[in-house]
């Protein structure tokens, strides 16, 4: 396979579509323009698991975004069989420590990349207030990436908001990977911490995940590439 470039090894898309037939529709068209794509439990239920599978044999890397979350020994062994898929990256909720730990030990000596899920883009700090969290989402997003830190993780899924309090509180050693990306006139849909995606890697991103502004575009490959032309050019 074509290597990547490195703009399009920054770029996850995510399929965010109700069936395999129609993911896979989508990946014919995206071409060589995707580094990633993003596999989440809507699509895991629909047939999923097996095209993960057939875009690890055929050499693509692949996203697991299972946000896995349960007692220690389920999320152990539920990594462990993601493990054996081939998955790039798995991501898990960075609540608590035992979970992340759970994971990590789960992961074994695979290449499987953890990602801690700090605070959900679709989540603001009225959201958190209800919830009954009284600090700031950055505090917290801050202190769930010091949990994946301390339990061995390759990094953590954050706003685009967020991505100074992480490199504080934690350094430049793990990745981050940014969700809630939207071009310049995208609608925001159900997202609320967003930024375009030349901000995002400007303010530190490794990684971008991008859905509807590429999955539901006229033309998936020419949005995918109007990203990639963005990307490069904050990379300059």
């Amino acid at each position: 396979m074509k290597k990547k470039s490195k703009a399009a090894q920054r770029l996850i898309v995510a399929l965010d579509v109700p069936s395999a037939e129609e993911a896979r529709a989508l990946i014919t068209s995206l071409g060589d323009a995707v580094g990633c794509y993003k596999i989440g439990l809507e699509l895991l239920f629909a047939g999923g698991a097996d095209l993960a599978r057939e875009l690890v044999d055929d050499g693509q890397d692949v996203f697991i975004d299972a946000k896995l979350l349960d007692i220690p020994k389920t999320v152990e062994r539920t990594t462990a069989n993601i493990a054996r898929l081939g998955a790039k990256f798995l991501t898990v909720h960075g609540h608590d420590r035992q979970t992340l730990e759970a994971a990590a030990t789960g992961r074994g000596k695979s290449d499987l990349k953890l990602l801690a899920v700090t605070v959900l883009t679709s989540v603001d700090g009225g959201d958190l207030a209800r919830q009954g969290v009284a600090i700031p989402a950055a505090d917290l997003v801050a202190q769930r990436a010091k949990f994946a830190k301390q339990a061995g993780f390759d990094g953590v899924v954050a706003s685009p908001a967020e991505i100074g309090a992480i490199r504080q509180a934690i350094g430049p050693k793990l990745s981050i990977v940014t969700p809630g990306i939207r071009p310049a006139g995208a609608a925001k849909g159900d997202q609320k911490r967003v930024a375009s995606p030349a901000a995002a890697i400007k303010n530190g991103a490794d990684y971008l995940v991008i859905g509807r502004p590429i999955t539901q575009a006229e033309d998936p490959r020419a949005a995918a590439l109007a990203i990639l032309d963005e990307i490069k050019k904050a990379l300059k």
